[in-house]
C-alpha cells in the first residue's frame, strides 16, 4: 500500500512537471486582471461637449507653481534687485541645503568658494564668471533671485530644476559665499 501512494505521488508530480512550458504561457484564472479594457485619452466619453482636447481654464495656473510677477528685463532685474526680499526668516534658512544645491547647479561654474573658478572656467570651457565679492557687481538677495529664476548672459534659468523655496535656500548660502569673500 505505502509503493503504491509513493508511486501515485511520483507520477502525479511527473505529469505537474511535465505540462509546465516555460514558451507558453500559463493559464490565467482571472485574464480581466492581466488585459484591461482600454479607453481613448480623448475619447467621446470623456468630455460631454463632444470636444477632445480641452485647454485649461483662463487664469489657471498647474498645482505648486507660484508665478513670479517681475519680468525678465534689465528693468526687471532692477525692481528685483530693489524691492525683492526673502520670504524665509532665520529659523527657514538651511545654509547645509543651500550648499548642497550650489554645489549641485551653480559650483560647477561659480565654483565651491564663489570665487568663479569652478570646474569649467578651469578647463576654459566657459569664460568670464565674476567673484561674488566684485564691488563692481553689488549683488542682493533681490538680484540673485532673478537671476536664478530667469538666467543671466550666458548662465541659463533654474526656474526648472529648483523650486520656490530651494532657489531662496541658494540664494542665502550665495549671501554667505559672499560675506566670507568680503572678509
Amino acid at each position: 500500500m505505502k509503493s503504491l501512494i509513493k508511486i501515485l505521488v511520483i507520477a502525479v508530480v511527473l505529469v505537474a512537471v511535465s505540462c509546465k512550458k516555460d514558451t507558453a504561457p500559463n493559464y490565467q484564472f482571472m485574464p480581466n486582471m492581466y488585459e484591461s479594457a482600454g479607453y481613448e485619452t480623448y475619447g467621446e466619453a470623456a468630455f460631454s461637449n463632444g470636444v477632445e482636447a480641452q485647454i485649461p481654464a483662463e487664469g489657471s495656473i498647474p498645482r505648486g507653481f507660484v508665478p513670479f510677477d517681475i519680468e525678465n528685463s534689465t528693468a526687471g532685474y532692477e525692481l528685483a534687485k530693489a524691492t525683492l526680499k526673502s520670504p524665509l526668516d532665520s529659523t527657514q534658512v538651511d545654509l547645509e541645503r543651500g550648499k548642497e544645491l550650489y554645489n549641485i547647479y551653480c559650483g560647477i561654474c561659480h565654483g565651491n568658494k564663489g570665487k568663479g573658478q569652478g570646474n569649467l572656467v578651469k578647463r576654459e570651457k566657459i569664460l568670464g564668471i565674476p567673484s561674488y565679492d566684485d564691488a563692481g557687481r553689488a549683488i542682493n538677495e533681490g538680484s540673485i533671485y532673478h537671476t536664478i529664476y530667469y538666467g543671466k548672459n550666458a548662465m541659463g534659468s533654474y526656474a526648472n530644476q529648483l523650486n520656490e523655496e530651494e532657489r531662496w535656500q541658494v540664494v542665502s548660502y550665495v549671501l554667505k559665499l559672499k560675506a566670507d569673500l568680503e572678509k
